[in-house]
C-alpha cells in the first residue's frame, strides 16, 4: 500500500539519480532491532533535510512491515499548537499507521511499550471512495469518508536520550508508531451534520481517575480534523476505500505515568458522545 510519493522515494533509495540520503541498510537494520526491543534507538536521518527523512522513512516501512503486518492507513502528526510547539514546527509531518498495531476498545497494554511511550486523544477517519482524492478542502472530502473512529494513539518516541527529536527525525520514524486503541466505528450517514460536529466536538483525555489531562475542540486539529487528510494528500498520498487517517493529536503527548493505570477520550458531540479507553498494566 505505497503512496505515489513512496514509490518515488523508493527508487532514490535502491539508486535513482534523486539527490535524497537514505538511511543505509545497516542503520535501518539497527532501528529496527531498537525498536522491536523496546531500547532507546539512534535517530533517523539526523541533521538531514525532509527529503532524506521521507526516504528513510520508505525503507524503514519496509523493513517493519515483516514485525508490524501491512500499512493500512495513515497519519498526519503533530496537528495540534501544543504538538508543533513541543517539536518546534509550523506544519505536520505524515507517517504511516500497521495493522498490527491497531488494537480495540479497552485493550490492556504494556506500561512500557516502548523505548520512551507517550499517549494522546487522536481520531481515525475511515475513507469510503477514492473520490476523496480529488477533494481540496475539508467539507468536500466529508461525503467520501464511510465513518470516524475514537482513537488513542501510543506513540513509541524512540530514540535515545540526546538524541534530536525533530520534524525530521519524526519523519524518517514514520512518525513514531508504535500501539492505538480504536473505538467502534460511527457511520457517516449525513455528510454535512458530521462535518459540524467534527469540527465542534470537545475532546476531553483523561486519566484513569477521571483526572482530566487534556481538552481541545475538535477545530484545534488544523481548524478541522478532515484538513489532516487535504493535507496528507496534498503531500501525495493516495488514499483508498478502507484506508484509516490518523488526525493527530488533540493536545500535547502524555507519558503513561500521567495515566494512573490508563486513560479514556471522550469526544463530547459526535453521536452518542462515544469514548475509547485503554489500560495499561
Amino acid at each position: 500500500m505505497k503512496t505515489r510519493q513512496t514509490l518515488a522515494l523508493c527508487l532514490i533509495c535502491i539508486g535513482g539519480t534523486a539527490a535524497a540520503e537514505c538511511a543505509s541498510d545497516a542503520q535501518i537494520d539497527a532501528y529496527v532491532a531498537d525498536y522491536t526491543s523496546n531500547t532507546p534507538a539512534k535517530a533517523l536521518a539526523a541533521g538531514g533535510s525532509m527529503d532524506d527523512a521521507l526516504c528513510t522513512q520508505a525503507k524503514l516501512v519496509k523493513a517493519l512491515t515483516a514485525h508490524m503486518g501491512p500499512v493500512v492507513g495513515y497519519k498526519a502528526g503533530l496537528t495540534s499548537k501544543p504538538a508543533q510547539e513541543r517539536f518546534g514546527v509550523t506544519e505536520p509531518v505524515q507517517g504511516v499507521l500497521f495493522r498490527d498495531m491497531m488494537l480495540q476498545d479497552g485493550a490492556e497494554v504494556p506500561e512500557k511499550w516502548g523505548a520512551r511511550p507517550v499517549f494522546e486523544a487522536d481520531l481515525l477517519l475511515v475513507v469510503g471512495s477514492g473520490a476523496i482524492n480529488d477533494a481540496t478542502t475539508a467539507e468536500e472530502a466529508m461525503p467520501y469518508i464511510s465513518a470516524v473512529r475514537p482513537f488513542i494513539e501510543l506513540p513509541d518516541l524512540s530514540v535515545a536520550e540526546g538524541e534530536p527529536i525533530t520534524g525530521v527525525t519524526l519523519t524518517a520514524s514514520a512518525v513514531a508508531p508504535k500501539l492505538g486503541v480504536m473505538g467502534a466505528e460511527i457511520p457517516v450517514g449525513d455528510p454535512g451534520a458530521m462535518y459540524t460536529a467534527l469540527g465542534t466536538m470537545m475532546v476531553t483525555l483523561s486519566a484513569a481517575d477521571g483526572e482530566v489531562l487534556a481538552q481541545a475542540p475538535g477545530e484545534a486539529v488544523l481548524g478541522h480534523p478532515v484538513n489532516s487528510a487535504i493535507w496528507l494528500m496534498s503531500k501525495g498520498i493516495a488514499l483508498k476505500p478502507g484506508d484509516l487517517v490518523s488526525v493527530g493529536s488533540f493536545g500535547p503527548l502524555v507519558p503513561p505515568v500521567k495515566g494512573k493505570g490508563g486513560a479514556s477520550v471522550q469526544y463530547s458531540g459526535l453521536p452518542g458522545d462515544p469514548t475509547v479507553s485503554v489500560t495499561f498494566k
